[in-house]
Formats: structure tokens, sequence, C-alpha cells
């Protein structure tokens, strides 16, 4: 079908038209006259469009299919004029179109069907709505001024319109067959379109359109190029006139600065006017501005701004806007040192639908892990690469030395092959000769030798026993001689093949076979030996001599080097497992308390915290909030709003899920009755702490400063010289500082301490101070030296001034840390030598450059120096021993129990690099857990075999002991005498210091070893690695001390697989679970049964803890030996020690 139109307008229109896309119009403009590609008598008369569209001038053709009038109507998709006018903007322009109704039905054709006329059918596919104007271009639509007003409501009628057609998507001009698009749909009223069918076979046959077909692609790319245009110029026109707008809107109220769209988005680019002439910068020629995103943390910039048309002295710039951000900071400035501010606070820009700040802090914790991650791997990778570096230089120098070590072992051989060859001959008359005579490698000879001629004479039997090149392999040739036919002597024979490669060949004759033969002619010492005469050329089989050597080594080097790389490897494992045990059973010691789902807690996740109020303050109390924060309450986000708790599953606990942030690394919360406050459980103190894993957020390391008087290996007397150093390294090994200072006594170790020297000195106390360094164990030390001698008596205790001794070095150390700058956040001093360091740091350097310093006491035994410990405990911030049952054992005593509330009691640990089973050079086989029953019955017998004692499958208690009333040592009398009445073994290693108790236990060990000797062995004195031999020999450890603050006796045997049997008092109670009684106990502890225990001070107490033991070796050694096994696997080291310590700390800090 084909409507035609035509529409005149003035050509003095002054105003352009934006036609809005909703109308659904699109109008390209065509000059006056004939439409392009219509032939002059295909045009309707206009005179009929003149009635009743009076505007004249521009012409609209548009053309549908026949049934058009079936259709959906859809709704009209105008094309953009030129500019870039937003969408929302173009004004609407009236459209008018009228056309007769042509007859659908003609010479009895079915309806719907019309047979078109050649004059009516060459433009009957084009679907086009073309306007022309007097000018040879497009041209947007022009009204005149009086009809701008009528828009809207012509847009109004023409929406109303009952009937609409859908016309194709673009105006389709018809030539030869072809349609092509050039112009989009407009939908007119059915009333106003005379509507004509054709078909385009009959146009064929009617010769009405060409046979050619037009490609029309490039006119189509022309036209859209033009509508882009078009809508380009009038979306920069109206964005013009919106600028201008703003620009006397703000300039109007006083404000100097908007920006362009007013509404900022993510990932957009906004537009930044500026007025110089309101600002600090009026007077400047440069006007630049500066910023960044989100309060300044994010992708900074710096733009130079110009001078905008707009009216006033506004100055603009372009700036984009990033995704991620939720504001925009700024300021302005000349380049150089004027800026304008906004009065000191910064101007902001906020910006909508993107992140807010907690989603970015997220964002950048992401980024940053990510940032770490990919760190971690380049650093990996360095790693890897310098390991590789440094293995190829190491095998390189391995080589070389191996290579030199087989030069110089050949030139060895060869000298003393040599001299053998000298002394060698053809064949000694009447004693042994060879035929043939003449020979080389690889041959059979016939080796006479006279039986009469030496020590044979009388033998039965005869053989030779050989080898080549001075027995280099040993022993290769070995023949059975037969009697020979000579006559002249008692001549013997045998075959004996020449070995490849022999120059000289070795021999003795035996009367029988290696290892049956007595009797031995090995010509007086000297062996018998003969040169090989044909033999491969010497210098040739020292070359290949030499690379057989070098070979040898290499291999002997590789397997080496491979056994230990991987033990080390199996050591680093079996650690890193212990670590990690230690750590869940470190979660678990509050789980009757507080526990959480996971257990493991991972940053970025959440938990379910579970909080059980029956075993705390809270019990009974209707409700109960959750407090918490994280970083030890420092976390940027603060505390987090209080959370009721809401009831779980699982009886009278309660919970609460948590989000962990990324940047967590500990997770601190604490309990109240109410949301505002009441009672609170924070463990008295210490508050609730779970480590958080997986953020990128680390600890910062703290600094602590031990200041001792013992130190282990260079300094021990007692126990508190191996906590020194073990904790120190524990913690250490949590990556925290920790220094040591210690007196630098004349009687140290110095064979332990590796590159020390002299650092520095300084004055105090009337006499100069030297300050040496070294490193003990991996840890810095520290040792202060008087040079008024006061520590150059020979021994650590035992002189008379000892507590005038131990307190001039207690206020020389806390001056040393004064004056060298230190600033540590934790001083930790031990037991009563130490003990002036909390009441000298108070008094005197507290408020004098340490103010941020806290001081933590422990009391290692509570029986030397009560008034110095008691001093201390009432200035120190923070005091600990060496277990939790001794801190209730001596809770009463005057001098600690007004000071509960700072008490605490740790545990004590062993070294685990010390007390290693695995790699311990005193025993005989390393062993685990995996293999202790052979480890063990491979130490004991090496430990029956050192002391003497009979070598049997007996039970063997070990006692390593001081010889002191404190370890009960009637209790070690009777034990002894009761294992042997259990046909038991028994070793003691240990000394008295009183020499009426050492006299006593000399008498005693010289009665046992005449009537008990191949069972009892009393060594009274110390022996290093004999105590290693026993731990890993011995069946049993007995301590049977009257009170023990912690021990580490039974620690240590428990590492080396020994059943410790001993008596309930302080860390003994703490450490040893009986396995009859303490199931519960252990549990509660996350352990499992492990020893065997006794109540009483006498000696039915010792009977019935080391009777059930004995009677269990004997009874069953099956469950023996797993008990072995299963106590070797718990973990009595410092690792959950030093976690308790580091909460101490930093309760300490609070």
């Amino acid at each position: 079908m084909e409507v035609a139109l035509q529409v005149q307008t003035p050509v003095s229109c002054s105003r352009r038209v934006v036609f809005n896309e909703r109308n659904g119009l699109k109008i390209k403009p065509f000059l006056v006259g004939s439409p392009p590609h219509v032939r002059s008598g295909q045009v309707s008369s206009p005179n009929s469009w003149g009635k009743e569209f009076p505007a004249r001038g521009v012409s609209f053709r548009i053309t549908a299919a026949a049934d058009f009038s079936k259709r959906r109507p859809r709704k009209i998709s105008t094309a953009r004029p030129r500019g870039s006018s937003p969408k929302g903007f173009t004004p609407k322009v009236p459209v008018g179109t009228s056309a007769p109704k042509r007859d659908l039905k003609k010479n009895g054709e079915k309806e719907g069907s019309v047979t078109p006329k050649s004059s009516e059918i060459a433009e009957s596919s084009k679907q086009t709505l073309e306007i022309e104007d007097d000018k040879d271009e497009e041209l947007a639509i022009e009204l005149p001024e009086e009809k701008k007003g009528n828009e809207e409501k012509i847009v109004e009628e023409v929406s109303l319109m009952s009937k609409t057609v859908a016309v194709a998507e673009s105006n389709q001009v018809v030539e030869n067959g072809s349609i092509s698009r050039v112009g989009k749909d407009v939908t007119l009223p059915e009333d106003k379109i005379a509507v004509e069918e054709s078909h385009f076979d009959e146009l064929e046959t009617d010769g009405i359109v060409k046979k050619e077909r037009i490609a029309t692609n490039e006119k189509t790319t022309e036209d859209d190029s033009l509508q882009k245009k078009l809508k380009l110029e009038m979306e920069e026109k109206l964005h013009k006139q919106e600028i201008e707008r703003l620009a006397e809107e703000n300039f109007a109220n006083g404000n100097k600065l908007f920006v362009y769209p007013q509404v900022v988005k993510p990932d957009q680019d906004i537009e930044v006017f500026f007025n110089r002439s309101l600002s600090t910068l009026r007077d400047e020629s440069d006007v630049l501005i500066m910023g960044a995103f989100n309060d300044w943390r994010w992708k900074s910039f710096t733009f130079r701004l110009n001078k905008t048309h707009l009216n006033g002295d506004w100055w603009s710039c372009q700036v984009h806007v990033p995704k991620e951000s939720y504001k925009m900071d700024f300021v302005f400035f000349n380049g150089q040192d004027v800026y304008d501010n906004n009065n000191k606070n910064d101007f902001c820009i906020l910006v909508e639908g993107g992140m807010d700040a907690f989603a970015f802090d997220d964002f950048l914790l992401e980024e940053k892990r990510l940032e770490l991650e990919k760190l971690a791997k380049e650093q990996a990778e360095k790693e890897r690469l310098a390991e590789e570096q440094r293995r190829r230089e190491a095998e390189k120098a391995a080589s070389e030395a191996d290579r030199a070590q087989a030069r110089a072992e050949t030139e060895r051989r060869r000298g003393t092959l040599q001299e053998l060859m000298k002394k060698a001959a053809r064949s000694v008359d009447k004693v042994w000769y060879i035929e043939p005579s003449e020979f080389k490698c690889g041959d059979i000879i016939k080796l006479y030798y006279n039986k009469s001629s030496g020590p044979l004479a009388h033998a039965n039997d005869l053989w030779i026993h050989g080898g080549h090149n001075n027995w280099k392999d040993g022993l290769s040739i070995v023949e059975r001689l037969v009697s020979s036919d000579r006559k002249d002597g008692d001549w013997w024979y045998a075959n004996v093949g020449v070995p490849d490669q022999a120059i000289i060949l070795d021999w003795v004759f035996a009367n029988g076979q290696p290892q049956r033969a007595t009797v031995y002619d090995n010509n007086h010492r000297q062996d018998f030996h003969v040169i090989v005469p044909n033999s491969i050329p010497e210098e040739l089989y020292w070359v290949d001599e030499e690379h057989r050597i070098y070979r040898k080594l290499q291999e002997e080097r590789r397997l080496r080097e491979e056994a230990i790389r991987a033990k080390a490897e199996k050591t680093a494992r079996m650690k890193a497992e212990t670590k990690e045990r230690s750590l869940t059973r470190f979660l678990l010691s509050q789980k009757h308390i507080v526990y959480t789902e996971p257990l493991d807690v991972q940053a970025g996740s959440t938990v379910t915290v579970f909080y059980n109020p029956a075993n705390t303050v809270l019990n009974g109390k209707p409700e109960v909030w959750f407090r918490c924060s994280f970083n030890r309450w420092t976390h940027r986000r603060g505390p987090l709003p209080p959370q009721k708790m809401l009831p779980a599953d699982n009886g009278s606990r309660v919970k609460a899920n948590i989000k962990v942030p990324l940047d967590a690394y500990m997770m601190d919360f604490v309990f109240s009755e109410k949301e505002d406050g009441g009672i609170f459980d924070n463990r008295e103190g210490m508050d609730y702490h779970i480590p958080v894993s997986g953020g990128i957020a680390k600890e910062p390391p703290m600094h602590i400063v031990h200041i001792a008087v013992e130190m282990a290996p260079i300094a021990k007397v007692g126990g508190l010289g191996d906590v020194v150093t073990s904790l120190s390294r524990a913690v250490q090994d949590l990556n925290h500082s920790v220094d040591i200072i210690l007196p630098k006594y004349d009687c140290l170790k110095f064979n332990h301490v590796k590159d020390l020297h002299c650092q520095r000195s300084y004055s105090w106390g009337g006499t100069e101070i030297k300050v040496w360094f070294g490193k003990v164990e991996g840890l810095s030390v520290y040792f202060l030296e008087p040079q008024n001698g006061m520590f150059s008596a020979g021994c650590i205790y035992g002189c008379k001034n000892d507590g005038e001794r131990f307190g001039f070095f207690c206020h020389a150390a806390l001056e040393f840390l004064q004056q060298g700058g230190f600033h540590p956040d934790i001083i930790h001093c031990h037991d009563w030598s130490s003990a002036p360091v909390a009441w000298l740091f108070k008094d005197h350097y507290m408020h004098y450059g340490l103010s941020k310093t806290r001081v933590v006491f422990t009391i290692h035994n509570l029986e030397f120096g009560v008034n110095n410990i008691g001093k201390a405990m009432q200035y120190s911030d923070k005091a600990t021993t060496v277990s939790p049952t001794y801190s209730r054992e001596i809770s009463g005593n005057p001098v600690i129990a007004s000071h509960l509330h700072k008490f605490h009691g740790i545990l004590n640990g062993i070294d685990p690099d010390i007390w290693d089973p695995y790699n311990d050079k005193f025993i005989p086989v390393p062993y685990t857990s995996e293999n202790v029953v052979e480890g063990k019955r491979a130490a004991k017998e090496a430990l029956q075999q050192r002391l003497g004692l009979k070598k049997a499958d007996l039970p063997l208690v070990g006692i390593i002991t001081r010889l002191t009333h404190q370890k009960g040592i009637h209790l070690i009398k009777h034990a002894i005498w009761r294992t042997l009445e259990r046909n038991g073994q028994v070793v003691l290693l240990g000394s008295a210091p009183d020499p009426r108790i050492q006299n006593d236990f000399v008498n005693l060990a010289n009665h046992l070893h005449s009537s008990h000797h191949d069972r009892a062995r009393l060594c009274l004195n110390y022996d290093e690695p004999l105590s290693h031999l026993i731990y890993a020999g011995a069946d049993f450890i007995l301590v049977p001390s009257l009170f023990e603050p912690c021990g580490l006796t039974q620690l240590t045997a428990m590492r080396y697989g020994s059943i410790a049997v001993v008596r309930k008092t302080g860390g003994l109670f703490d450490t040893v679970f009986d396995v009859d009684h303490d199931k519960e106990r252990a549990e509660a502890q996350g352990l499992e049964p492990n020893g065997f225990s006794f109540d009483g001070a006498d000696p039915a107490g010792v009977d019935y803890a080391l009777n059930r033991a004995i009677s269990a070796w004997y009874d069953g050694r099956d469950w023996f030996n797993s008990l072995c096994k299963k106590v070797m696997e718990q973990d009595w080291s410092w690792n959950k020690p030093a976690l308790d310590y580091l909460e101490l700390y930093h309760s300490a800090r609070k």
C-alpha cells in the first residue's frame, strides 16, 4: 500500500525542532518537488493534501503492506537528529496525514488483493517518511514560533488516534525487485492512508520494475551517520543550555562549585565547574584541581582547569569517577602554594549508586590480600631461585671437594701400591710360583703352593683367600687347592682367575674357607703379592680409579644428604603437626565455657560463637549479650553493636553469629547480662580471645625484655634457666621481638655464645659497665659486666652478698634500657633474684622514658626470697607462677593472697629441639611414636651395656633429680627397693647440694652395687648425655616430689615415650593424668590419660602407683606399648604456654 503525504512549512522558520523518541516519528527532509527515486506519474495530487494540511513545501511519503490494518500497531522509533540531546529532552512536532481511500476490490479479485497499475506500483514497497526543503542537504525540521506551544497538544492528539498502522522500520525503495531501507517506522491513522497492494511477480511480468537490483547499503550507512550527527548536535546544544542554566543559578546563590551531571554515579565522566571570582584564587592565572576518592584513599588526581564560555569567571575540567567510588574529595590551587580548600574542610561530592564506605574497605582489603598473595608468590619464587642457586653452588663446591678427595685418595693408593710392587716377586723358591709366568687380566692361572714350606704343613685342607691391587675390593678370590703331581715337595695348586684391571695380586693361604679357617700362611704378616705382567697401562688404571673413587664419593654424599634432608623434612612436619594440635587444644581449653564453629576462625568468614553461661558469673541470667571486636579491641570499625545471644540446640548454651573482617587477626569478646552492661563475664579481666587465620593484617609484634640471672645453656642452675631460654624462643617464633639481659659471669659457657662482642659501655652506680652482645640459641642477649668485679666470683649463686649483687644488676639493667633508648612493651623478671626490677621500675623509670612499659613477674619457687617476691607481687602489673595447681597451692600465702586478681598459673614447657628422640645424638636409634618400641628397646640395651647392668627384658625405672628433701628423697629410696623386689632394674642420676645427703646416697650406691650389681646403678653426678639415654631407655620415670611448682622431668619423660609415675602436686598434677582415675580430667584438657599418680607422701602411696605401673608392664605389654606411643604424641612443648603468656602480656598492656 502506498500513502503520499505533502506538508509545507514557511521558509522563514527560525527554530529547529527535535522529535521526542516517544512519538515514534522520524522525518527525513528532502527538497520540495518530486521525491527521490519517484517517477512523476506516481505522486498523488497535492491539492487534496493542501486542503487538509495547509502548510506546504515539505512532502512525506509513507508506504506499507496491504494487510497493515490487521497487524498489531508498533510504536514508531524515530531517527535521532543532530546534536547530543539526551533522551527525554526532544520537543514534539505535529504530524497530519490525509489520503483518499482506494477501492480494494477490482475485477472480481479477492478482498485484500490489488492488481496495481504501472503508475501506482513503482514506489509501492517504499516505507519512507521524507521531507524536502529548498536546500540540497538534510536538515532538521524547523517550526514557526507560533506552533511551539501546540507541540504537546498535537502529540496528545496523535497518541489518542483510535487506529494505527505499523510502518516498516525504514523507507524501502523498490527497484528491480530489491528493497532499500532509508528511514524508520511511523505510526499513522488508518483513515489517513491510501492502501494499495501489489505483487512483485506481476511487477516483473509487466516490466514496470527494473530487473537490475540496486544495493543500497552505502545509502543506509550514510543516513545512519547523518542521524547520529543530528543527535550529537542536539545533545550538545541541550548540554550547553543546561550548563548555562546551572552556572547562572549557582552564581546567583553564591556557590563557586557545581558538577554536571548533578547526580554523580560510579564509572562516569563528570565535569567540574569552579568560579574563580568567588574563590581565594581570584587573582591567579592558573587553576588546578587536586583530589582523590573515598576520603583521599583511592586514585589521586591533578588536572588543570580551563576557562569556559559561561558568563562569569567559570573554569572547568573533566574527571572520571572510578567504579569503586562513594565520595570524591578535592581542593583547588594555583599549581604552587595558593589553595582553596573550602575553609580547611576540603570539597567533597557524594557518589550515588555504588559502594559504601564499608564495602570499599572490604574492597581495599581484598585488593591488599591479592597483592600480598602476589608478593608472597614472587617472594617464594625468588627464594626458590635463590635456593636453587645456592644448591647449585653447593653442589659445585661439594663436587670439587669430592674430586679433590678422589685425587688425594688415588695418590695415596698409588703410593702404597708402588711400595707393594717393589716387594712383589714373580715366585718364591720352594714356596710358591705361577704358571704360566706371563699372564694378563682375565686369564686363568695355576698358583702353586708348597704346603711344607710354612705353618700349613699339617693342614688337611688348603684354600687361597685373595684380592688385587692391595685388597682394593676386599676378598675377591676364594679357591680350594688340590694336590699336585710334583715330587720335589708337598705342592698344591688352585686355578685362579685374574681380575680385570688387576696390577698386582694379593693373597694368603689358609686351612679353610673364610670365617672358618684357623691357621694362615700370610707371609709373616706381609701377605703374598705378584705383579700381573701384562696388566693395563698403569696411568690408564689410575685415571679410571680416580673416576671410580669420585663417583663413589658422590653417591655416598648424595645418599647422606638425602637422608639428612628427609630427616629434616620429617622433623619439620612433625613440629608443624604438633603445633597444630597444640593450637586446637588451646582453642578447646575453654570449651566448657566458650568455643566457635568452625574451630579455626578464618578472616572473611562467618562464625558461630557458643557460650555456656552455666559455668560463669552469668549463670541463671535471663539474657546474655555478646560484645565483640577484633585485633585486641583496636579494629578500625570499633566494637560491634551488642548482640543478644539465641538459645542453641545443645543444652544451656547460647549462640551468636559473627562476620569476621578480612583484616582481622584476633577475635575479642566478652559477655554481659544486659544490652547496656550489668554484670560482665570478661574472663577475670583477661577477656576472651580467639586467633583468626588467613587475614591480610598481622598482629603487630611486641617487644619483650627478660631480666634474669639464669639462662640455659650458658648459665643454668635449675629450671629458671630453661624457662628463660625456651619461653623466649617460643615467643620469638610467634613473630615477637625478644631480648634478654644477663650478668656477664666469669663462669659463663662462652662456647654457646655466638658473635660475642663488646657493644658499648655506660656509667652507673659508681662504676663503668660494659655491655656485651651475642646470640644464644638464636636469641639476642645483652651481657652486663660491671668493672667493680661483682660478677667475677666464679659462680652464679653462693656468694654471701647475692642479694646485693643481683639488686645492683637489676638497677643496672633498667638504666641500660633507659640510656640505650629501649622502649619495650613488657619487662619480664623472674623469682627473687630479679624481683627488684618491679619496684625499681615503678619508682625510678616508669615516668622517665619507659612510660608504655609493663612489668610481668614470675614465681618459679616460693621457697626462696619470699620478701623480694612479696614486694614484686605488689609492684608488678601481672604475676604468674609455673602451673595452675601450684598457683592455687600458694594462693593462701600472705605475699600472694592480696594480689590474686592479677595472679595466674601458666604451665612451663620443654624445648622440643633439645629433647627430641628423633634427632638425639646421645641415643643409638632415633625414633618417633611410629617406632617407639624399637627405639626404646635399643636405648635400654645401650643403657644396660653402658652401666654394666644385666641385658634382660625387665621393667626399668629411671630417676633423674636433684637429691633434696623437696624431691622426696625418702620416697626415692623406698621406690628403689620396691622396684628391685618386683624384679625390675633401677637407674638413678643426680647429686645432692647437701653433703650429708650426698654421702647418704654414696653409701646406698655402694650397698646396691654389691648386692644388686646387675639390676641397680646410682650415678651421683650430673651427666647430660646419660640423662638422654635414661629418658629413652627407661620404661618409667619416677618423680615423687613433696611439692613441685611445675617439674620438667615428667614432661621430658613423656617426650621420650617413658611413663611418668608421680605424686599429685603442683605441675605434676596438671600434666600427669592417671590411667585408672583421671579420664574425665584429661578429656577436659583435650588429652588422654598418660601415667600413674599417688596422693600421699608415704611409702604406701609410692607402692600404690609403682605396683600398678610395673604390673601393667608385665601383664599387658601391647597396652603398655600403646601408652608409650600415646604419651609421645602429646605436646608438652612451649607451643601452648607461649600463647598463654602472650595473652597475659596483652592483658598487662590494657
